[in-house]
C-alpha cells in the first residue's frame, strides 16, 4: 500500500512548477498586453520579492548561504525588463488618455514621488542610475571580480587543510566530505556573482534606453497620431516615461545592494546588523567621537543645539559599550558549574586573598580530578565561547576521532582558564601532570609552508607546536596570499585541537583505567557474554587486563578489538607472565590494525632497519635478567639516535611514519631506550611482520665504519635505559 504525500513532497512539487510558470509568464508579458490591473500587481510584487531578497541578504550568517542568490538575480532582472516591456506597451499605446493610462503605481510615481513635475523625475531618474550604475553596481562587480579570483587561487590550499584536519582526526570522512564540497560551492557561487553582477549593470543601462525611447516614442506618437502640441506631448508622456522608470529602477537599486551586501559579507556567527552592531559599540571609538561634537557645539555661528544633541547621542553610546564590556568581562569571569567536561570553561579557583575560615571555599575549588585538562590564558577564552565555541566543537571531533583509533573512549577534556598563564598560553595536563604547553595567537593563522611553497610571509615565524614545522602567523587578510602560496592555513583553534590530539595518541596509556576497561567489558558482553565472564577476572583480573592494555596504548597499539585480546590472554594465562609480557606476546595479532590505520593495503610498508654487526651489539647490551633494558654506553647511544632521527625526517618528508624493525628479543629495549628521545617512532619485531603485507627498506643505520671499536661495556661510561 503506498503511502500519503508529504507536506514536503507536496511543497517541493509544486516548487517545481511555480518556476517554469513564472518563467512562461515573464515572456508571455513581452509578447501579450495586459490589463492595466494585472501590470499594477505585478509592479507590487516586483517591489515586494526586491525587499525580500535585500532582508534575507542582510540576515544571511555567510554569503553560501544564499547560494541562490545569482539565479534569483536574473529571474527579478528577466522579470522587470518584462515589466518595461508591458508598461512601454501601455505608455506609448495609451498615455494620450492621460497619466493613469499605465495603472495606478505608474501615475502615483508620476505624481507622488516627483510631484507631476517631469524635470524633478528626471533629475531624480538620474540619480538613482549614477547610484546603481557607478557607485553601487561597479563596486559590487569589482568585490565580486577579486572574490572569485582569490576563491580559485585558494581552492588548492583550502583541499590540503581540509586533508591536513582528517589526517589529523579533526573531522569524520562524512565530515571531510561536506567541507570538500562546501569549497567546491563557493567556488562556484563567486564565479557566478561575477557574472550576476553583470545582470545588474545591464538593466540599469537598459532602464536609461527604455525611458528615452519611451520619450521620444511618446512625444512623436502624441504630436503625430494623436494631434497632441508638443508641450502637452512632453509633459504627459515624460511624466510616464519616467514614472515608469522610477518603477523599475527602486527595485534595481536595492537589488543591488543585496548583490553589494552578499560579495561584501564575511563569514561569522550573526547576521550583519549583529556584527556590525558589536563592531561598532566600542566605547573608545565613541568617547572622542562625542568630545569633538561637543567642541563643534559650543563654536558660536554653529547650530549648536544640534550639535550637543549629537554629541549627548555619542556620550549615550560610549556609555554603554562601558556596561556592555563590564558584562562581557564579568560573564567571563563569573562561576561556572562544577564538573563540567568538554566545552566547559571553568574559572580559576579564587583570585582573592581569602582567609581559611572563608566558608565559601571548598575542595571542589582547589582540586581538579579531571582525567585530561586544557588550561587556557584569559586571552583565549574567546575561543571556547559561550555555551560552546570553536575550540570545544575542534576537540569534541579530535576526541572523537581518538577513541575510534585507540579502541576506547578518551574521558573529557575539561576546559578552564588559568590567571597564572599568559594571555595566548595554553597547557594541557593529565591528571595533575602537565604534558604539553605553548601559544597561540587568536586574532592571526598558523601558515604552514608545503613542498612548493616560495614566498616568506610576515608574521610572527614559530615551530608548529604538533609537527615541529616552521610556520609563520599571519593576519586573516594574508590567508589567500598564503593558500595560493602552497601554504597551509590553520586556525588558532584548530592548532591547539591538533596538538591536543597529538598528545592524547602519545599518552593514551595514561588515559585508560579500571572504568574504561569495564566500559569496554560491558560492550563486548552484551556480543560475547561467555568469553568475558570466563576470562574477567576468573583468569585476568581487572587491574592486570587494564596493564596490559595500558602497555599496548604506550605503543600505539589500538585495544578496539577486545575479543581478540581476552581470547589471546587466555591462552596466556596461567604462564606465570607479567602483564608487560603478556602485551608483547599480543603484539603479533593486534600489529594489523595499527598497519591499517597508517598505511592503505595497497602501499608496502616502509621499514628501517639495523646493520647485522649493530643489531648483535645492542642484543648483547641487553641488561641480564631485564629484557626491557639496554647497557650501551654513550657514542654507541648517540649513533643509533642520530640515525634514527634523520631516517625519521626523511620519513616525515616523504609522507610515512618511521617504524624499525629488529629481532625479536631486542624490540621491547630498543624501544623503551628510543622512546623518551623520539617518542614518534615505531619499533618492530620481525614477528611482527604480516605475510599479507609487503615491506619496502628505505634507510639502514649503522654501517661498520661507524660502530665504534670497543665492547658495549668498556670505554665510555654505560647508558642504561
Amino acid at each position: 500500500m503506498s503511502s500519503a504525500p508529504t507536506m514536503g513532497s507536496l511543497g517541493r512539487q509544486a516548487g517545481g512548477f511555480v518556476l517554469p510558470l513564472g518563467i512562461l509568464a515573464m515572456l508571455a508579458m513581452m509578447i501579450l498586453p495586459l490589463p492595466t490591473v494585472l501590470l499594477d500587481m505585478f509592479f507590487v510584487g516586483n517591489i515586494l520579492f526586491s525587499l525580500l531578497i535585500l532582508m534575507v541578504a542582510l540576515h544571511s550568517y555567510r554569503p553560501l548561504d544564499f547560494s541562490s542568490f545569482p539565479s534569483v538575480l536574473l529571474f527579478l532582472t528577466i522579470l522587470r525588463l518584462a515589466l518595461s516591456v508591458a508598461s512601454t506597451r501601455m505608455v506609448l499605446g495609451d498615455g494620450h488618455t492621460g497619466e493613469a493610462a499605465a495603472g495606478k503605481v505608474i501615475e502615483a510615481f508620476g505624481n507622488v514621488v516627483i510631484a507631476g513635475n517631469f524635470v524633478v523625475g528626471l533629475i531624480v531618474f538620474t540619480i538613482l542610475v549614477i547610484i546603481n550604475m557607478i557607485v553601487i553596481t561597479k563596486g559590487a562587480g569589482r568585490v565580486s571580480e577579486v572574490s572569485a579570483r582569490f576563491t580559485l587561487d585558494a581552492m588548492p590550499g583550502k583541499q590540503m587543510a581540509i586533508d591536513a584536519d582528517l589526517s589529523a582526526g579533526l573531522m569524520s570522512p562524512e565530515d571531510a566530505k561536506i567541507r570538500r564540497a562546501e569549497v567546491a560551492a563557493e567556488a562556484d557561487f563567486y564565479g557566478s556573482m561575477d557574472g550576476a553582477s553583470k545582470f545588474v549593470k545591464g538593466d540599469a543601462i537598459a532602464g536609461i534606453l527604455i525611458l528615452a525611447i519611451n520619450i521620444i516614442g511618446g512625444i512623436l506618437i502624441g504630436t503625430v497620431q494623436h494631434g497632441l502640441s508638443f508641450a502637452e506631448a512632453a509633459e504627459t508622456y515624460v511624466v510616464l516615461s519616467v514614472g515608469d522608470g522610477l518603477v523599475a529602477q527602486i527595485p534595481a537599486l536595492l537589488l543591488s545592494i543585496a548583490t553589494a551586501v552578499i560579495v561584501t559579507r564575511s563569514t561569522t556567527s550573526s547576521d550583519m546588523g549583529a556584527m556590525i552592531g558589536k563592531q561598532l559599540n566600542i566605547q573608545r571609538a565613541w568617547i572622542p567621537v562625542a568630545a569633538v561634537l561637543a567642541i563643534i557645539g559650543v563654536v558660536p555661528g554653529m547650530p549648536n543645539v544640534m550639535f550637543l544633541i549629537a554629541a549627548a547621542v555619542a556620550g549615550a553610546f560610549a556609555w554603554m559599550g562601558s556596561s556592555a564590556a563590564k558584562g562581557g568581562a564579568k560573564a567571563a569571569s563569573g562561576p561556572a558549574p562544577a564538573g563540567q567536561s568538554t566545552g566547559a570553561v571553568v574559572p580559576p579557583a579564587g583570585t582573592d586573598s581569602s582567609a581559611d575560615t572563608d566558608p565559601g571555599v571548598t575542595p571542589d575549588e582547589v582540586t581538579d580530578l579531571a582525567p585530561l585538562s586544557l588550561q587556557i590564558g584569559y586571552g583565549l577564552i574567546s575561543l571556547a565561547g559561550e555555551g560552546g565555541g570553536a575550540l570545544v566543537q575542534r576537540i569534541t571531533g579530535v576526541r572523537r576521532e581518538v577513541s575510534k583509533a585507540m579502541g576506547f573512549v578518551v574521558p573529557g577534556v575539561r576546559i578552564r582558564d588559568d590567571l597564572a598563564l599568559q594571555p595566548n598560553q595554553y597547557r594541557i595536563r593529565i591528571g595533575q601532570t602537565i604534558v604539553a604547553e605553548d601559544s597561540i595567537h587568536p586574532e592571526r593563522k598558523l601558515a604552514i609552508p608545503g613542498a612548493r611553497s616560495t614566498r616568506k610571509l610576515r608574521g610572527i615565524e614559530v615551530k608548529d607546536p604538533s609537527f615541529g614545522l616552521d610556520a609563520v602567523w599571519i593576519l586573516p587578510h594574508q590567508q589567500a596570499e598564503a593558500e595560493a602560496d602552497d601554504q597551509v592555513v590553520v586556525e588558532p583553534e584548530s592548532v591547539i585541537a591538533t596538538h591536543l590530539g597529538q598528545i592524547l595518541q602519545k599518552h593514551a596509556g595514561s588515559l585508560i583505567g579500571p572504568d574504561e576497561v569495564q566500559a569496554l567489558l560491558d560492550a563486548l558482553g552484551n556480543v560475547a557474554p561467555t568469553l568475558v565472564a570466563s576470562v574477567v577476572p576468573k583468569l585476568v583480573p581487572l587491574h592486570v587486563l587494564t596493564s596490559v592494555l595500558r602497555a599496548l596504548l604506550a605503543e600505539r597499539i589500538p585495544v578496539s578489538d577486545m575479543r581478540r585480546i581476552l581470547e589471546g590472554l587466555a591462552n596466556l594465562a596461567g604462564k606465570g607472565l607479567s602483564a608487560q609480557d603478556m602485551a608483547e606476546a599480543l603484539r603479533p595479532t593486534l600489529i594489523p590494525l595499527l598497519f591499517q590505520q597508517l598505511f592503505p593495503l595497497s602501499q608496502a610498508l616502509p621499514l628501517i632497519t639495523l646493520e647485522p654487526e649493530l643489531e648483535q651489539i645492542l642484543l648483547r647490551a641487553r641488561r641480564p635478567n631485564a629484557e626491557d633494558t639496554l647497557m650501551i654506553d654513550t657514542k654507541l647511544g648517540n649513533l643509533v639516535l642520530t640515525g634514527l632521527a634523520a631516517a625519521q625526517e626523511d620519513a616525515i618528508a616523504q609522507g610515512r611514519q618511521a617504524m624499525v624493525v629488529v629481532a625479536v628479543g631486542l624490540r621491547r629495549a630498543l624501544a623503551n631506550y628510543i622512546r623518551p628521545h623520539l617518542p614518534d617512532v615505531l619499533v618492530l619485531g620481525l614477528n611482527e611482520l604480516t605475510e599479507t603485507r609487503r615491506v619496502e627498506v628505505f634507510r639502514t643505520i649503522g654501517g661498520p665504519a661507524s660502530l665504534p671499536r670497543m665492547s658495549p661495556a668498556a670505554g665510555s661510561k654505560p647508558e642504561a635505559r
